[in-house]
């Protein structure tokens, strides 16, 4: 059988790999983010994804539980994907395209305990969100309402530092629903080693990315190959 490109250790976490060890490294004033006029840096990637790790833990979150991600191609997508990876739950990314009985079908196919949406998608899935009998807590990047949690004062009210939980290279790192198939979407599962393996055999061997390179891709987060090329081929 063929050995994988990359040795990885047995425990292993994944955000660790990707925005930990740019910061240990001696990276973390390096730009990793472009998103409108704005730059982030390694270091404001890692404390923003300690934040939302330690909310998550405030929320009761454990290992292996769902995290949905209904959100825009922003910071906060970059903070809520690898805050809940670091603290060993599964963010599940999913279509902002889609309709209120398409999320409930997803809501309850993955039995994500919290919702974190974008504000302007909050009305979409907000009629359904009773009829997920999982779902324990919604976190709203923008207005909130009632018992909603506003993002930036859930973030910016958890501490900045994050130990990361005690993963292996072969525990579910996240889940991404399939598309242009016949039947409800499929929940695909990947693992903490899959990222690593994606970027070494494909965005270094044939895409020859390094370090000092700027991508962009028009397909969004929530799509594989935009989670790649737009996220974690530059970390």
């Amino acid at each position: 059988m063929a050995q994988p490109v990359v040795d990885l250790p047995r425990e292993f976490n994944v955000a660790v790999e990707f925005v930990d060890k740019n910061v240990a490294e001696g990276r973390g004033d390096k730009v990793a983010l472009f998103y409108e006029d704005k730059t982030y840096t390694y270091r404001q990637v890692q404390e923003l994804t300690n934040r939302v790790g330690n909310g998550l833990l405030a929320l009761d979150v454990e290992p292996e539980q769902r995290v949905m991600l209904l959100l825009l191609d922003t910071p906060e997508f970059v903070g809520s994907f690898f805050g809940a990876i670091k603290i060993g739950a599964v963010p599940v990314p999913v279509n902002t395209l889609l309709k209120a009985p398409d999320y409930l079908y997803m809501l309850r196919d993955s039995r994500a305990k919290v919702l974190i949406v974008a504000e302007p998608l909050l009305a979409e899935v907000a009629p359904v969100l009773r009829q997920a009998p999982r779902l324990e807590h919604v976190v709203v990047v923008g207005k909130a309402q009632g018992p909603q949690h506003d993002f930036a004062r859930w973030a910016a009210g958890a501490s900045p530092a994050l130990d990361a939980a005690d993963t292996t290279r072969d525990d579910v790192a996240l889940w991404l629903y399939s598309s242009g198939s016949t039947g409800f979407p499929k929940g695909v599962v990947h693992l903490h080693h899959d990222m690593v393996y994606c970027a070494d055999t494909y965005a270094r061997q044939v895409l020859g990315i390094t370090e000092s390179d700027r991508t962009f891709a028009a397909a969004k987060l929530f799509f594989a190959y935009g989670l790649g090329d737009n996220l974690y081929f530059q970390f």
